[in-house]
């Protein structure tokens, strides 16, 4: 996919750029695979905004996508590449030879009319589906479990990949986006090739009224606020944030504090960290 840039008409226009659709299938989405999305507002259970900054944003319905591919050694032909508001990455149309239809993330290369198969003995082309163990070292593969049948968990945005680098005591050694070096067992699933529109990161939103479409609510800096408001606060004129580093409006650093957990289950599978240590 390539990126259009627009006219500067406006000052707005001038900074501003989307995805080229031409592409993509000139049809609506299957009925069968959609399902009704609620809006949250960046709301827990309690009524509690644990995200800021979220709120209205055009409707839309959510797409099915099949991350587990268990339906082995059955053809399936691509109907259409189709956009897909839920994610970055575009989506295929699969019809399966006894009828039944299913939405997979589009990966590079990938094109109406095109066999995709899942199974052991699939071939090593984009779209198709095997277990980590049938894939040849240093494939590049995208949608990979992380535990066998829960379903696809990395490497699932636009132009998003991972890299399979050994195999061995039946676990596989993944080079993960992020530069991390992980294990997974050998009897997850992935899916050949590279996830597609990898153009997307180059997109220039432009205007304030694009991010309130996509549900994205205006974020007041620190720095403006009163002291009773945030810890940047107050002072006169452009003061300072007055501490070693910037905070969050609850006094906890905000740049490069780790959140995981200090001793996690899964530490033992990781190999390598993506900040090289």
């Amino acid at each position: 996919m390539a990126i259009r840039v627009y006219k500067p008409t406006s000052n707005s226009r001038r900074n501003m750029s989307v995805t080229d659709y031409s592409g993509l299938s000139k049809c609506g989405p299957e009925k069968s695979l959609l399902a009704p999305l609620k809006k949250n507002a960046g709301r827990n259970s309690y009524g509690r905004i644990t995200v800021r900054h979220r709120g209205g944003g055009n409707r839309r319905k959510y797409r099915i996508i099949d991350f587990k591919r268990q339906k082995f050694d059955v053809n399936g032909i691509v109907k259409t590449i189709e956009y897909d508001p839920n994610r970055s990455a575009h989506i295929a149309l699969v019809e399966y030879e006894d009828g039944e239809k299913a939405y997979i993330i589009a990966p590079v290369g990938l094109k109406v009319g095109d066999a995709v198969v899942a199974g052991e003995g699939a071939d090593i082309k984009p779209g198709n589906a095997l277990p980590l163990s049938a894939i040849p070292t240093g494939t590049f593969i995208h949608n990979v479990e992380l535990y066998p049948g829960r379903g696809a968990q990395l490497a699932r945005a636009a132009g998003n990949m991972a890299q399979l680098m050994a195999k061995e005591n039946g676990m596989a050694l993944l080079r993960l986006p992020s530069g991390e070096l992980r294990n997974v067992p050998a009897a997850c699933m992935a899916t050949i090739g590279q996830v597609g529109n990898t153009d997307h990161e180059n997109v220039k939103i432009g205007k304030a009224g694009r991010k309130r479409n996509m549900g994205w609510r205006p974020t007041v800096r620190g720095s403006v606020m009163n002291p009773n408001d945030h810890p940047h606060g107050g002072g006169e004129g452009k003061s300072p944030i007055g501490r070693p580093g910037p905070v969050t409006p609850w006094g906890k650093p905000a740049l490069g504090y780790k959140t995981r957990k200090k001793h996690k289950a899964s530490d033992k599978l990781i190999v390598k960290r993506r900040n090289g240590k």
